[in-house]
């Protein structure tokens, strides 16, 4: 990438940022909420079934994936408002580098993420859970988590650019929040109905969720998943990042 498209999307990214300054409200929601599931699951829930050891090192992990996935959300919102507002359109008639205002918004929504992952890693070791697999692992599931969101979010670029409107985006919600909670994020799939067991298990959340709770140790955590958490991310990466830069370059079409 030239310096030119380096400094453009620079440029888009401190504007992201800068609306986090303007909407401060926004980002502290989106930070607290993952919060908030953790605590209910944890302290209201209780132990999940079918889990070995501590209920806390199962769930932790598992949270930590769903927020990458429900991240999704708050991408499309941004892009869909920047959309029927003309934001884009203006950008798109400016001398900047093609992708630029996808860049930075993808650079924005991984910052936050890392933000989010900071403040989830703190409140679970203030509720007991640690990370027994040494820096290695631990720096590997942050790894894991980071892909598995950058996945994610051009999903949602590029589903905001198919739907248009901020409305649309309650209608996937009503789709993301079930494949989130058809996961391992909770339960083990040992404990659901066989056919029930074999969709969680396929669920590329459930991948991520376990291959993380086997890098920070914990106990009872399956091996061997890491492969498949890597390449999920990446076969949604090809398909759905190509598919969100044409379609941002045939808007103006």
């Amino acid at each position: 990438m030239s310096t030119y498209a380096l400094t453009d999307s620079w440029t888009m990214t401190r504007r992201e940022l800068a609306h986090w300054a303007r909407q401060p409200v926004r980002v502290l929601v989106g930070l607290v909420f993952p919060v908030m599931l953790l605590l209910m699951f944890g302290y209201l829930v209780g132990g999940g079934r079918g889990v070995e050891g501590e209920y806390v090192d199962y769930l932790v992990p598992g949270m930590l994936a769903l927020t990458m996935a429900f991240g999704l959300e708050s991408t499309m919102l941004a892009v869909t408002q920047d959309l029927n507002k003309g934001v884009i359109d203006r950008f798109r008639s400016m001398p900047m580098a093609n992708g630029a205002v996808l860049v930075g918004r993808s650079v924005a929504d991984m910052i936050q993420s890392a933000l989010s992952l900071t403040m989830m890693t703190g409140v679970a070791l203030a509720l007991g859970w640690r990370a027994h697999g040494g820096v290695a692992g631990f720096l590997g599931a942050i790894g894991l988590l980071l892909l598995f969101r950058f996945a994610m979010l051009w999903i949602g670029i590029h589903l905001a650019m198919v739907a248009g409107k901020p409305e649309l985006v309650q209608a996937v919600q009503i789709l993301v929040w079930p494949v989130g909670f058809l996961s391992n994020a909770f339960a083990a799939p040992g404990s659901m109905p066989d056919w029930l067991g074999a969709v969680v298990e396929w669920n590329p959340l459930s991948q991520t969720a376990t291959a993380v709770r086997d890098l920070f140790g914990a106990q009872g955590a399956e091996s061997g998943h890491a492969g498949a958490a890597v390449l999920w991310p990446v076969a949604l990466l090809v398909v759905f990042l190509p598919l969100a830069v044409r379609r941002f370059g045939a808007l103006s079409k």
